[in-house]
C-alpha cells in the first residue's frame, strides 16, 4: 500500500479551514460549523469534483489530479501564487510512483562574476539567497545592515536561522515576529520544492528544537514567496530605519535570488541609511602602540 502524502493531507485540511464560506459565495445554512472554514463537500463543490474524490486527496491518497482539477481546486481554496505553486510542488510529489532518495547535503556557491557585483553597490544593501535561504553572498552595506553573515561559520549562513536563533536579530527587526513568520512560511515554500533534501530536514529540526516560535508557525502550514515587501529595523548604529525590498532572480541560477533594499528619497530612513554607508566608508583607524 502506498505511503499518504501527509503534506498534501496537512496543507488541504489548513487551507480549507482558512477560507470563509461567505466570501466563496456559499448560502447560508442552519447546519452548525464545528470548525472554522469550509467543509468538505463545499470545497468538491466549488472545484468541481465529488466529495469522495476530494476526501481522497485529503486522506493523502496518492491519486493524480489533472491540471485543471488542481487550478479548480486552487481558485476553491483561494490560494494565492506562492500557495498555487505549493499545492503543484505537494501533487507533484504525490504522483512520483517511486519514493525518492534524499539527496545528501550540497554546498551551493555564486560564480565569481556575481561576487564582484555586489561588491560594486556600494550604496545599495544586497543579499543572494539560495537554497532554503542559505546566504550565498551579501556587500558591505547588506552586512552593516544585517550582521556579517560572512563572520559567521559556512553552516550557519542562513536567514531564516539567524532570524529565529539570533538574539541581535530579534533585536534588530522593529517587525521581528512578522519578517520571522514570513521566513518559515517561504521555508515551508522551498521544502515543499525538494522534499528530498537531507540539508533542509536538517535545518527544520534545528530550528524545532532551537525556536520556541518555529514549531507553532510551520504547524500552520502557511506558505509565503518573498518577491517585494518592506522591513522595519532599530539599528544599533543609526536608529530607527524602514527599507523596501525587491529580488530578482539570476540567469543561470534558478535557486538563487538578489535582494535588493533600498528607502524612500528625502525620507528619515534615507537620512539613516546615508549615515550608516558614510559610516561603512570611514577608513579604520589603527590604535598606536604604548
Amino acid at each position: 500500500m502506498a505511503t499518504p502524502n501527509r503534506e498534501l493531507a496537512d496543507f488541504l485540511r489548513r487551507a480549507r479551514a482558512q477560507c470563509d464560506p461567505a466570501r466563496a459565495g456559499l448560502p447560508p445554512d442552519a447546519r452548525v460549523r464545528r470548525v472554522p472554514g469550509l467543509r468538505r463537500e463545499e470545497v468538491a463543490r466549488l472545484a468541481g469534483v465529488s466529495a469522495d474524490y476530494y476526501a481522497r486527496l485529503e486522506q493523502g491518497r496518492r491519486i493524480t489530479p489533472s491540471p485543471a482539477v488542481v487550478e479548480a481546486l486552487a481558485q476553491a481554496l483561494e490560494l494565492d501564487a506562492a500557495g498555487r505553486a505549493h499545492l503543484n510542488d505537494l501533487i507533484g510529489v504525490a504522483t512520483t510512483a517511486a519514493p525518492r532518495r534524499r539527496r545528501p547535503p550540497t554546498v551551493q556557491r555564486l560564480r565569481s562574476g556575481l561576487h564582484q557585483l555586489l561588491d560594486t553597490m556600494e550604496s545599495t544593501p544586497a543579499l543572494v539567497l539560495g537554497r532554503r535561504a542559505d546566504v550565498l553572498g551579501a556587500n558591505r552595506m547588506a552586512k552593516a545592515l544585517f550582521t556579517d553573515f560572512d563572520a559567521l561559520p559556512p553552516a550557519r549562513r542562513n536567514y531564516t536561522r539567524w532570524i529565529l536563533l539570533d538574539p541581535a536579530a530579534r533585536s534588530l527587526f522593529v517587525d521581528w515576529e512578522l519578517q520571522a513568520r514570513a521566513a518559515v512560511e517561504n521555508l515551508r515554500l522551498d521544502a515543499g520544492r525538494t522534499p528530498e533534501d537531507r540539508a533542509t530536514e536538517d535545518l527544520i529540526t534545528e530550528l524545532q528544537e532551537n525556536s520556541a516560535e518555529f514549531g507553532h508557525w510551520w504547524q500552520q502550514h502557511r506558505v509565503h514567496q518573498r518577491t517585494h515587501g518592506s522591513k522595519r529595523l532599530l539599528h544599533p548604529l543609526v536608529g530607527e530605519i524602514t527599507v523596501q525590498y525587491e529580488t530578482f532572480t539570476l540567469p543561470g541560477e534558478t535557486e538563487a535570488a538578489v535582494f535588493l533594499y533600498s528607502t524612500e528619497a528625502g525620507s528619515p530612513s534615507r537620512q539613516a541609511l546615508d549615515l550608516l554607508i558614510s559610516w561603512t566608508l570611514t577608513p579604520t583607524v589603527p590604535r598606536r602602540e604604548s
